[in-house]
């Protein structure tokens, strides 16, 4: 088999219908569905020497690997992850040791290179333990950098990654990324305060109206503002807020637009719309922003369930008190 002819071939050209897959995917469209088959696969022209690449069947990452393997003859071998991206399919477990050691027997990895050497995204090191792996298959595990782009490197220098190379990071174009996706994951939550602000601004001194007045779409795009300030704005300005807690971080971003739109004479025409205005939209960007947490290299499990134990309770207190002054406001009219 060494030449591969019995393996699936891909190149490390990606075509148009795999950047539009990664457009769609980016805005949450068959995220769940877009993967790729757990198994062997051969880039280039592979033989018993060539190296092996170990990845998740989530195509974006399957996509990303083989992309940075352009005049690599390479074997890459696709772990069932159930869909999910290797950092995260690692601290869930469907990237681990038990599914690594069931593939390399499946395939008989063994009877297809000479050598006994893989290579593992950094990122995947959570779930795998590298000593079962060489007891139950004589292969040594090889921990990668944690970016695609430097696998050619990390190969010329003999295996071996730089400080560099094992540095996670989280600058602007990869938080700029995630936006979208977690713009999509809201949407409902959006809708819902889109309902709610709509039946209270037909609410006029003890009786409803008839229809809507200029307040009332004025109040939805206050809501929208305030939903964009949590996903988008509180991402974007991630290391210049100040706090460490997303909600904090999200609550400072919604204060900041608050004030924006005070300054534009948009939070009302009288004391408690202003109030109301003001609790709102901090609490609405301070929840969305924590909802950004599982996509960030910021955070950890714990600290993420430490925060909610507090921040939603909050949260929760400032929303009831901001709808009742909105309420209230509407009644003064």
């Amino acid at each position: 088999m060494s030449s591969g002819n019995s393996v699936p071939r891909v190149t490390s050209e990606l075509n148009v219908r795999d950047y539009f897959g990664a457009i769609m995917v980016r805005w949450g469209i068959n995220r769940d569905n877009y993967k790729v088959t757990p198994g062997l696969y051969a880039i280039g022209s592979p033989d018993s020497l060539s190296d092996v690449f170990i990845t998740a069947n989530y195509k974006l990452s399957f996509d990303t690997l083989r992309k940075n393997l352009q005049g690599i003859n390479g074997w890459i071998l696709v772990l069932d992850t159930k869909g999910i991206n290797v950092w995260c399919a690692a601290g869930k477990g469907t990237f681990g040791t038990k599914e690594l050691i069931t593939k390399i027997k499946s395939i008989s990895l063994d009877k297809i290179v000479s050598h006994k050497r893989i290579i593992l995204p950094q990122l995947g090191a959570v779930g795998v333990a590298a000593h079962k792996i060489k007891e139950e298959t004589g292969f040594n595990v090889h921990y990668g950098p944690v970016r695609a782009s430097d696998i050619k490197k990390f190969i010329s220098d003999g295996y071996r990654a730089d400080r560099e190379m094992r540095k996670v990071t989280f600058n602007f174009i990869d938080r700029l990324k995630l936006i979208p996706n977690d713009f999509m994951y809201g949407k409902f939550y959006l809708l819902g305060a889109f309902a709610l602000v709509f039946l209270i601004s037909f609410i006029s001194r003890g009786h409803v109206v008839n229809n809507m007045d200029e307040s009332g779409l004025g109040a939805i795009l206050n809501v929208f503002i305030a939903y964009s300030s949590g996903i988008i704005i509180t991402p974007l300005f991630l290391p210049y807020l100040p706090g460490r807690q997303f909600s904090l971080k999200g609550f400072i971003a919604g204060l900041i637009v608050a004030f924006i739109l005070f300054h534009f004479s948009r939070t009302g025409n009288n004391i408690y719309e202003k109030i109301a205005w003001f609790t709102i939209i901090p609490v609405i960007s301070s929840f969305m922003a924590m909802n950004f947490t599982g996509s960030s290299t910021f955070t950890s499990l714990s600290g993420v369930k430490k925060e909610m134990k507090v921040a939603v309770p909050l949260q929760i207190i400032f929303s009831v008190v901001g709808i009742i002054l909105l309420i209230i406001s509407k009644l003064l009219n």
